[in-house]
């Protein structure tokens, strides 16, 4: 494609100048508008090397390109940039091959990694919280698959520690309530509306088993009922959020299996664990600058920092090449001691990726809506997608950088105009559809024949765009921002509609460029789709 024709042409330049075993790192950019197809600077990189000034280098490849037929222009542009412009025929042969493979941005590979994400204590509906992980977890996933990775996707449930404890407790008082037992919920219990709805149908189901007895067997019975029906639920949300997993991972297989004491005799056996105030340490510090942190309590029980340990180990054993988590910004500091607890078992460095997202609120009418799960006031996700459509939740998941708090507009998500991102995508592809329907109505074809007629600054931009796709997803994959496929297919989209708006695509009169103007949008929409489609968003077409 365009970069890549480029480098390599400098890079033959550079041949003659005897440069073959030093890094030249120089960079080609797309310029602003009026500037050229691209831009290098990289007669200020070789300024260095060849003690020559920049502008002078900057003559020598101009000249050496000049001789080359796939360029228009090659110039000098202020102290030593150069720009350049592709010539028709090459720019139409570039069209061609995009047309003729619409896969050409897929990658071929086999490196087996591991993302896990949603994974969270199953006490209550998913929240907007959840999902923005949810999303931005599914998104990462087809953008590393599409990109030559062998992505598997978990989820890991917290179903061993005190919080299903609660809830189980916190089920059985809202059933005995339901019976007319005045029973009352624990000081750290679970207030939410979902819990009556879940005692109601279980009063239902066993009538008064369990009406004001309190012992192990209700404690078992309402443990696991309650964590069935949440993950019952949870599991439907995602589903209909169009985000699902190879697997679900329970935190208690890792203690039933005896992964987790298998993983305590390595770090004893290495000397890296020891007793204090009854309960067992690991030398964090050891390791990393942070403090020594307990794996197993002073009653027995295990740490949610051990059977992450466990479940780390069991992932490395597992055979993946790297494994990325992703985590909410309040898990920030459990990143160091989880370093630390790799190091320890001898897990080689860059195995652990942990990608943190900040925060997310959502705004209605002008306000932020307040969020809390145990209180019982908060926003599901569910709530969230029948408000606004699953095609705004995801893309608007998708549209923040993760590094940012993210402030979900309801009112925006919701509404049918170009002010909404998705909308404005999706319209675009809709738009590209209609303009199809009418080709046919007036029998005018697409044609690759004619490709040399698209010689305009808008058909350059528009093929140019199209060419740096792949360039886009690999940026995806380098620093998981998913919000640069977003903006891309924003960019690309605002270029076709603007293209539309000025040109006639279909004009029987003009057969030849109508037909080299529905090839390139032609080009144009399997970009769309895909990028849709690596979003998990619908691409319809009509609207």
């Amino acid at each position: 494609m365009f970069k890549e024709k480029l480098e390599n042409s400098i890079k033959k330049v550079l041949e003659e100048f005897d440069i073959y075993d030093e890094k030249i790192d120089f960079k080609v950019e797309i310029p602003p508008e009026g500037f050229g197809d691209l831009s290098t600077n990289a007669a200020f990189i070789l300024s260095r090397i060849l003690k020559k000034s920049p502008r002078e280098i900057a003559n020598i490849i101009c000249e050496r390109l000049g001789n080359e037929a796939d360029y228009s222009r090659v110039e000098v542009a202020g102290p030593g940039f150069i720009n350049v412009d592709f010539s028709i025929t090459y720019l139409s042969s570039v069209l061609a091959e995009l047309i003729d493979a619409p896969d050409f941005w897929k990658r071929k590979g086999d490196t087996r990694i591991q993302f896990e994400f949603a994974s969270a204590n199953p006490t209550g509906p998913f929240t907007v919280g959840h999902g923005r992980q949810a999303v931005f977890g599914d998104v990462l996933c087809r953008v590393f698959s599409c990109r030559g990775y062998s992505v598997h996707r978990e989820m890991y449930i917290n179903d061993a520690g005190r919080q299903i404890g609660l809830l189980g407790r916190s089920l059985w008082v809202r059933y005995n309530q339901y019976l007319g037992v005045e029973e009352e919920l624990p000081e750290d219990g679970y207030q939410g509306e979902y819990l009556i709805d879940i005692a109601r149908g279980l009063a239902g189901e066993i009538g008064e088993r369990f009406k004001a007895v309190w012992n192990s067997e209700a404690e078992a019975f309402f443990k696991k009922y309650a964590l069935d029906k949440m993950l019952e639920d949870i599991m439907g949300t995602l589903k209909r959020l169009r985000v699902e997993f190879d697997n679900v991972f329970f935190e208690s297989s890792l203690i039933d299996d005896g992964t987790v004491d298998s993983v305590i005799g390595m770090l004893d056996r290495k000397e890296l664990i020891y007793e204090s105030e009854g309960a067992r340490w690991l030398k964090v510090s050891n390791f990393v600058e942070d403090d020594d942190k307990v794996l197993v309590r002073s009653n027995g029980s295990y740490t949610y920092f051990m059977t992450d340990i466990a479940y780390h180990y069991n992932k490395h054993d597992r055979g993946f090449k790297k494994v990325f988590d992703i985590w909410g910004a309040d898990h920030m500091g459990h990143i160091p001691r989880m370093n630390a607890a790799m190091k320890a078992l001898g897990i080689e460095d860059g195995f652990l990726n942990v990608i943190v997202h900040q925060y997310v609120n959502l705004k209605r009418e002008g306000e932020v809506v307040k969020m809390s799960t145990r209180r019982g006031e908060f926003t599901t996700l569910d709530e969230l997608v029948e408000a606004v459509g699953v095609d705004s939740t995801r893309y608007f998941f998708a549209m923040f950088d993760p590094d940012t708090h993210m402030l979900f507009d309801i009112d925006l998500a919701r509404q049918r105009s170009n002010d909404n991102p998705v909308f404005y995508v999706q319209y675009a592809n809709a738009r590209i559809s209609n303009v199809f329907r009418t080709a046919k109505e007036k029998y005018v074809k697409r044609s690759r024949d004619s490709l040399e007629l698209l010689d305009s600054q808008e058909d350059r931009r528009i093929i140019k765009l199209l060419t740096i796709f792949p360039e886009i997803l690999d940026s995806v994959v380098a620093d998981y921002r998913t919000n640069r496929l977003t903006s891309y297919l924003e960019d690309l989209s605002r270029a076709f509609h603007g293209y539309y708006n000025k040109n006639i695509i279909v004009d029987p009169e003009n057969p030849a460029l109508s037909g080299a103007r529905l090839a390139l949008c032609e080009a144009i929409q399997n970009i769309l789709r895909s990028g849709l489609e690596l979003l998990g968003v619908e691409a319809p077409d009509s609207m």
